[in-house]
């Protein structure tokens, strides 16, 4: 987007193609991952007494698919949620519902019909507040599912465009696992596009509030409806 290539990002920033919002300042930036450095572990949160090895030993992938392993904005977690496998799934996977359990999602729409799945498109909106450096703005998303595998993962791509703000490219990995008494998820993603790696270290801390910040909407969705 001309004009925006030479703006830097502010600790301010809420913007995660995960998801965001308010949250995204929760990470200090000291706790973001350093440029061309591996993958920052988790920040703690709300969740944190549930974790199980936030930090993967190896690269994730779906269907031998992964993130962008040339990323310099790259962030992953894991939690454990005590809910069914099943519930779990239809939360992340049913797209259109995402607003009804994520107060930062504004709006989402799938782009074509049926089941999600490989090559699947979803459009969804999101706000980020003015900064020193950029507008308020809404960010829209548009995603391309790249991977999926039933109740075990899905990998979906995209670009989010605001007036003054863009990510070019964010890649996002999703894994479910069942383990003892729920399910592990671990998530990680990454970041391309000149504005964003004007300033890794603050990107990628917003990255992983957003991050953090959906896990938690996630863990507490399923849990509740357990119950």
């Amino acid at each position: 987007m001309p004009g925006t290539r030479t703006r830097t990002l502010t600790s301010a920033l809420p913007l995660a193609l995960a998801v965001v919002g308010a949250l995204a300042t929760a990470i200090p930036a000291a706790q973001a991952a350093p440029a061309q450095a591996a993958p920052a572990q988790a920040a703690p949160d709300r969740a944190a007494p549930d974790r199980a090895g936030a930090r993967h030993s190896r690269p994730s992938r779906c269907r031998g698919q992964g993130v962008d392993a040339s990323a310099r904005i790259r962030y992953q977690s894991d939690v454990v949620i005590k809910a069914p496998l099943s519930t779990v799934w239809k939360l992340q996977t049913d797209v259109e519902r995402w607003p009804s359990w994520q107060q930062p999602v504004l709006t989402a729409e799938r782009l074509d019909p049926g089941r999600l799945g490989k090559g699947s498109r979803f459009r969804w909106t999101t706000p980020a507040p003015a900064t020193p450096t950029t507008p308020a703005t809404t960010l829209e998303i548009t995603s391309t599912v790249r991977q999926l595998q039933r109740g075990a993962c899905v990998l979906w791509s995209g670009p989010a465009v605001g007036q003054g703000l863009r990510v070019d490219e964010g890649v996002h990995l999703w894994t479910f696992t069942e383990v003892k008494g729920g399910v592990r998820v671990h998530t990680e993603e990454t970041w391309t596009g000149a504005q964003v790696e004007a300033d890794v270290p603050t990107a990628t801390a917003a990255l992983g509030a957003g991050l953090e910040a959906w896990l938690h909407d996630l863990k507490t969705t399923a849990e509740h409806r357990r119950k």
